[in-house]
């Protein structure tokens, strides 16, 4: 039994070989020998004649597109949202009871335009206090400079004295040395002496005093002039005014309500021109730079263009993307703050193929690419760079400026493979 599995397997292992490898033989001896020698010979002529014409076995067919760079300008898809240019909580900075009649959320609001309007209650008398008080204040300047004139005037009297005393004290001791005078004359100079130098030390003294009278006043003065200026301060904090024009976002404070500092009057946004905020990721903060024109689709399907304004230089710490505002002018107040939006940021123009996305390919290191044919028929591969996609093919660039990209059949194919192309000019 084993015997015989053993010349089967042999015998169908060598029906195999004559079926792959001597096939053309084994249809020979099935047709039979020909009864005509020379229409053989004739068919035979004619069979290598018409092998000779057709390719080679070894070359496989291909499909290729002639492809010529195109200048194409890229952009940079980003999504956001957008954003009032300004919004701000008006605050009060005093304490007071509105009276004032509430203005309603969504109203037109104009620059300095009254807000909300609080009671001054007992401001206007201490106004007038603190007025009164700078007018006395500035009252006792006057008699302080008096009195340092008056002191300056005492004080040269001294002066004068102290110079006379000490003429006649040093008469007497020189007359006294001499014998011409007594001691009792000598001790009157030197006592009139000593009342001179303490006439100096009174007047210096007085001095001093109307010097710091006269500062007193001016301080008196500086007190009630900041008084007065802090009142009239806390009087204008009654009116809360807009800061810009814009829309209210709030109610403002209803009548009756009692304000204390801090405490909000309104909310303001400002939507004309109003910012489109998108994030690049690190990959594409590098392409883009102010002043580039940019546009924008909201979810509603409406489109807008503008500039970009800013570039953010640090990244979000969580995302690692970089901000990006756009602005753009908004007359009518379409646009919201806070809708979703797809923003696309034109770069410079390039030279890009346009290709099917099928034709690209990846060689035996992961790289991305596409395989082309050489002038030799012979098979290469190039890598790309991919620009953006488009409804007609993928925009590539890295590749020289004419090409002939294999589209169909490249999968079959390696590098230095010898093939039979067939070229077209577009795409399908």
């Amino acid at each position: 039994m084993k015997l015989t599995h053993i010349v089967i397997a042999l015998l169908v292992s060598a029906f195999l070989y004559l079926l792959v490898f001597e096939r053309d033989r084994l249809t020979g001896f099935a047709a039979g020998p020909t009864e005509n020698p020379a229409a053989g010979q004739a068919d035979t002529t004619d069979k290598t004649g018409a092998e000779s014409a057709q390719p080679d076995k070894k070359t496989v067919s291909v499909v290729a597109l002639r492809s010529s760079a195109k200048s194409t300008q890229s952009a940079v898809v980003l999504r956001g949202r957008t954003q009032a240019a300004r919004q701000v909580s008006v605050m009060a900075e005093t304490s007071g009871k509105v009276i004032s009649e509430p203005l309603r959320k969504g109203a037109k609001i104009m620059a300095q335009q009254v807000l909300c309007q609080l009671d001054p209650g007992t401001r206007p008398a201490s106004l007038a206090q603190a007025k009164a008080q700078l007018i006395g204040a500035k009252a006792m300047l006057p008699e302080a400079k008096a009195r340092i004139a008056s002191a300056k005037a005492q004080l040269a009297g001294a002066e004068a004295t102290l110079a006379e005393a000490k003429i006649n004290e040093n008469a007497a001791r020189r007359l006294k040395e001499g014998g011409f005078a007594s001691q009792t004359r000598l001790a009157a100079t030197t006592a009139a002496l000593q009342r001179a130098l303490s006439g100096i030390e009174a007047a210096n003294a007085a001095q001093q005093s109307a010097k710091a009278a006269q500062q007193l006043a001016s301080a008196n003065i500086e007190a009630a002039n900041a008084a007065v200026v802090s009142i009239e301060k806390d009087i204008d904090n009654l009116t809360i005014r807009a800061p810009f024009a814009g829309l209210l976002e709030t109610d403002t404070a209803e009548l009756g309500a009692l304000l204390q500092p801090g405490a909000p009057c309104a909310t303001i946004i400002q939507l004309d021109p109003i910012k489109l905020v998108g994030f690049a990721p690190e990959t594409q903060i590098d392409k883009l730079s102010i002043g580039m024109s940019a546009g924008a689709r909201l979810a509603t399907g409406r489109e807008v263009t503008g500039q970009v304004t800013f570039l953010s230089r640090s990244a979000d710490p969580s995302t690692r993307t970089f901000r990006v505002e756009i602005e753009i002018p908004n007359k009518n107040l379409g646009i919201r703050d806070g809708q979703s939006i797809e923003i696309a940021i034109l770069t410079p123009g390039t030279l890009a193929h346009l290709l099917p996305k099928s034709s690209l390919t990846l060689d035996n290191d992961g790289q991305l690419g596409v395989r082309f044919v050489t002038e030799n028929n012979i098979v290469d591969f190039a890598p790309v760079n991919i620009i953006r996609d488009s409804r007609k093919g993928v925009w590539v660039a890295g590749l020289p400026d004419t090409i002939n990209v294999i589209t169909a059949g490249h999968e079959y194919v390696v590098k230095g493979v010898k093939v039979d192309a067939t070229y077209r000019e577009v795409l399908p």
